[in-house]
């Protein structure tokens, strides 16, 4: 129970609702094993009525009517106390479900994009749900159960040895065997049940995958390929739970044989102690008998909670991986940051961690606040590792990248991240209405802010068109809208977060010249007053820039302005001629 130490911290919290909890169940077993004990009585008193005519059948009468409504009464009183048992214990472990959630889903915010790129999206939503759901059913029946069979096993045990400790030690023989197949089964419940959530986490992320990219799979037919993939990790799904059912399917039976065998060697050495005068009435046997019995659930309950506690150690271990990954960005500066906008790279190198590619090598170049940068190159040349390094999703491994002459490093990353409007190349937008998606931006925007922002950003008319307007409610990942239009939704908001600096990563790829050319007008006037930076393949996009670096392989190999790069040979002229040719012939 190693990794389920890292839950004791809630314990902790919660300590007087477990504590109210363990004092409800003693009550609970206290009071139940008394009404054993007035059973047992009323079998004495009625032995010793036959034995003895000297007690009336009256007084007899109302002494068994009167332990009667004894019974009646502690049987109340132990299921009430029960219930407020169960309403306490199972509660604490719904807050502490609600607590891990939230601890697991804040760390994975604050983990780096090269965590995500290593782990699959399915992966981490079954961490956050399925295994933190087998947690919650230690924290809360695993435990509930399993001090409900401590308290019952000491108050039974003791007041057995009390009334007979031979027959008490003769009962308990079965327990070592039980000790013994609960250790066996156990450790094979903790590895298959390892295995099993292991599959659960494959089969989650190929499903999650297949309905993202179902729009890939149809388009190339795919159906029937992939379902046998499905099928496949399907059917190692079944094979490895079925394993896992089989083992814990041995405790029932067992629990029942040992139960049975206790009952036996009761009735047989409790009846020669009878016989024999060891045991003056036959009562203590029925006591026995009872008490024996109440065991039985508890007993059987070890199975089922050892298998809950094997489960959660099994799902607390893969919480554990995550939760003790530590953020390769981290905050370094608490304290509040005024950002307002002059970057500079200094000598700035990085390599991709994942793939040990060499994205930047030694550059350097100064924007001074209200400046616009344009950033143009092939494919693979390093043109968003600059944006990425600027936000900091990213720490450079050589060089320097300051924001008004402080290391990025130094910066507060909250308010490093609230300063920049940012466009990303693939445009995300989220499964809500456009307006909220637009507001994503600043959360108390009103709708007149948010229609203007849409107006410049080219999309306005296009919302108009939709049947619900702003209220459209988007398919996964904006998948209701065009290419150009979730870019162009995406611009909208990061304009109307109105941030010192704004990135531009190849945002405006998938509309036509004519919008192009509108929107980097409106642009132009917005940012009249940013420090912005656009990243682009079009030369129409980077003309108007105060300055454009032409990157290749990671290097800046042309820099200047637009009348300067095409006066001169290279790449930037090359792409111009290129491109001006291709309007022509359009």
């Amino acid at each position: 129970m190693k990794e389920l130490q890292y839950l004791n911290k809630y314990f902790i919290k919660y300590k007087f609702q477990f504590l109210l909890g363990i004092v409800m169940t003693v009550a609970a077993q206290i009071f139940a094993l008394y009404t054993i004990e007035l059973v047992g009585d009323s079998i004495k008193e009625t032995q010793a009525f036959l034995e003895n005519n000297s007690m009336t059948v009256d007084f007899i009468r109302q002494n068994l009517m009167h332990n009667l409504l004894l019974i009646v009464a502690t049987t109340l009183i132990s299921g009430l106390l029960t219930f407020f048992m169960r309403q306490t214990l199972i509660v604490m472990s719904r807050h502490i479900e609600f607590d891990l959630k939230n601890e697991v889903f804040r760390h994975y915010e604050n983990l780096s994009q090269s965590f995500y790129k290593r782990n699959r999206t399915g992966d981490l939503m079954n961490r956050i749900s399925e295994d933190v759901n087998r947690v919650r059913q230690y924290v809360g029946p695993a435990i509930m159960y399993a001090l409900n069979t401590i308290v019952l096993f000491i108050v039974i045990i003791t007041q057995m040895c009390i009334i007979s400790t031979k027959l008490t030690v003769f009962t308990l023989l079965p327990l070592p065997i039980l000790a013994y197949s609960i250790y066996w089964v156990s450790r094979e419940i903790n590895k298959r049940s390892t295995a099993a959530q292991q599959n659960l986490s494959l089969l989650s992320s190929y499903s999650q995958e297949m309905f993202s990219g179902v729009r890939v799979i149809k388009a190339y037919a795919l159906e029937g390929q992939k379902q046998e993939g499905f099928k496949e990790l399907s059917r190692d799904s079944v094979k490895k739970n079925m394993g896992l059912a089989k083992v814990s399917a041995l405790f029932g039976p067992l629990m029942i044989l040992l139960i049975g065998i206790s009952n036996l060697v009761v009735i047989y050495v409790g009846g020669r102690m009878y016989i024999n005068g060891s045991i003056a009435d036959l009562g203590t046997i029925a006591q026995f008998i009872l008490y024996i019995n109440k065991l039985t659930w508890p007993v059987a309950s070890l199975g089922w909670i050892s298998s809950m506690v094997q489960d959660a150690e099994a799902s607390q271990k893969r919480i554990n991986e995550f939760l003790k990954t530590v953020p390769d960005i981290q905050n370094h500066n608490p304290a509040h940051t005024a950002i307002l906008g002059q970057i500079a790279f200094n000598n700035v190198s990085f390599t991709y961690e994942d793939t040990n590619i060499t994205a930047l090598k030694d550059v350097s170049f100064t924007i001074n606040k209200g400046e616009t940068l344009a950033i143009l190159g092939r494919t693979g040349s390093g043109k968003s590792t600059v944006l990425s390094l600027i936000s900091r999703l990213y720490d450079a491994d050589g060089g320097v990248v300051t924001i008004d002459n402080k290391n990025v490093k130094d910066l507060n990353l909250y308010d490093l991240r609230s300063s920049i409007g940012f466009v990303p190349q693939d445009a995300f937008l989220f499964s809500d209405s456009i307006e909220n998606n637009i507001k994503f931006g600043k959360e108390d925007a009103t709708h007149e802010e948010i229609v203007s922002v849409a107006k410049k950003a080219v999309v306005h008319h296009n919302i108009e068109n939709f049947t619900h307007q702003y209220e459209t409610i988007l398919g996964e990942r904006g998948i209701t809208l065009s290419g150009g239009q979730k870019q162009r939704v995406s611009i909208a908001r990061a304009m109307i977060k109105d941030a010192p600096i704004l990135l531009l990563d190849d945002c405006l790829s998938a509309v036509d010249n004519e919008t192009e050319e509108a929107i980097l007008n409106n642009l132009m006037e917005f940012c009249r007053d940013k420090t912005t930076i656009i990243v682009s393949h079009r030369v129409s996009s980077a003309k108007n820039a105060d300055r454009i670096i032409i990157l290749e392989d990671g290097k800046i190999i042309e820099q200047g302005t637009h009348n300067q790069l095409v006066s001169q040979q290279g790449y930037y002229k090359e792409l111009y001629l290129k491109q001006i040719s291709e309007k022509e012939m359009q």
